[in-house]
């Protein structure tokens, strides 16, 4: 099941998305905006943009994201990534960028202690996950998938990729933060000064609204669909959301949902229920980042934010009621009035 779990309020100005159909898109005006809607990457894609150069940033950003796909799906078998998976334990040549995608990957994985980790690919599909026919490995399954995850034994020579015997990779923890960042550079380029887009929940903003005010983002309550936790008040900035709320199968009253722990090759049962990650420059770290530090837990995830050398803030929701909110986005975070949760700046 997937739920869109971060969503834009403009405040005052209607999106009016148009043509959603999978592998299609539609461009229309609203409010002074153009917008768009296409599914792409397994998910529904938002992007809006304002003034002389939104309709040609629009086009472009559905071009490139249609391009990054062709060579980054792990479920499309024309994709490089595909080519990569089909050869387990032998060096595959590809462009120069998906292997810098690949590469930025494994510093991230590097930086997480194996967190992030994309050989998890084959973990993923034995749940289900890939085909939606969901199930629960036996553990003796999941002792053996548990040999083929392990990032150091990828390996990257200029544009030649190495995995070791039996993996796969999944870059579906980068791949839209990576799109994200490509597609504010497009926005930039296009003279775009107001914008935003959403992708599948990965979401960026350019500069401020036409009237002068900040984009305020949601955090969705992962108990709640129709609820939210708290806005940020954001220009410039991405902000990336990884929940497990996002897409999960129940089974004997219990939920098992698509992040993967990759030290036990199950469903990451950290204490955090939602991790936002916030970034002023840098939408492919975000993605990875949230995806590590649900699996990395509060501790650990607030280590990381401390001691990493990398500039991130962020927004934690653990299973025991709390909202966690960084000191550098704090000043930026609306919490929500008669929320139940608890609410705490981390310094």
């Amino acid at each position: 099941m997937r739920r869109i779990f971060a969503w834009l309020f403009a405040a005052g100005m209607a999106l009016s998305l148009a043509g959603c159909a999978s592998g299609a898109g539609g461009t229309s005006a609203s409010a002074g905006a153009q917008t768009t809607q296409l599914f792409a990457m397994d998910t529904v894609m938002n992007l809006s943009a304002y003034g002389s150069g939104a309709k040609t940033a629009l086009k472009n950003s559905e071009a490139e994201i249609t391009r990054l796909e062709d060579l980054l799906s792990r479920t499309k078998s024309t994709s490089e990534v595909s080519a990569i998976n089909r050869n387990p334990g032998r060096a595959v040549k590809v462009s120069a960028e998906t292997a810098a995608v690949i590469q930025k990957a494994l510093h991230y994985s590097a930086v997480t202690n194996g967190a992030f980790d994309i050989t998890i690919a084959p973990v993923v599909s034995a749940w289900g996950f890939t085909t939606s026919k969901y199930q629960i490995p036996s553990a003796a399954e999941l002792a053996g998938l548990m040999k083929k995850v392990d990032y150091t034994k990828v390996s990257v020579s200029g544009n030649t990729v190495t995995t070791g015997p039996g993996q796969s990779i999944d870059l579906g923890g980068i791949a839209k933060g990576y799109a994200s960042d490509r597609i504010a550079s497009l926005y930039k380029k296009a003279g775009v000064t107001s914008g935003m887009i959403s992708l599948g929940g990965n979401v960026w903003v350019r500069g401020k609204k036409p009237d002068g005010s900040n984009w305020r983002v949601a955090i969705q309550d992962p108990h709640d669909a129709d609820k939210y936790v708290g806005i940020l008040k954001l220009s410039d900035a991405f902000a990336i959301t990884s929940g497990g709320y996002q897409r999960y199968f129940e089974k004997n009253g219990k939920r098992y949902h698509h992040i993967m722990d990759p030290s036990t090759a199950a469903p990451a049962e950290s204490g955090l229920i939602s991790v936002t990650i916030v970034s002023s420059d840098n939408g492919t770290m975000c993605d990875a980042l949230s995806t590590a530090v649900f699996v990395m837990g509060e501790k650990k995830g607030l280590a990381l934010w401390r001691n990493s050398g990398l500039d991130f803030d962020m927004i934690l929701v653990t299973s025991g009621g709390k909202v966690l909110i960084t000191k550098g986005i704090s000043s930026r975070f609306e919490k929500e009035t008669g929320s139940a949760y608890e609410y705490e700046v981390v310094r």
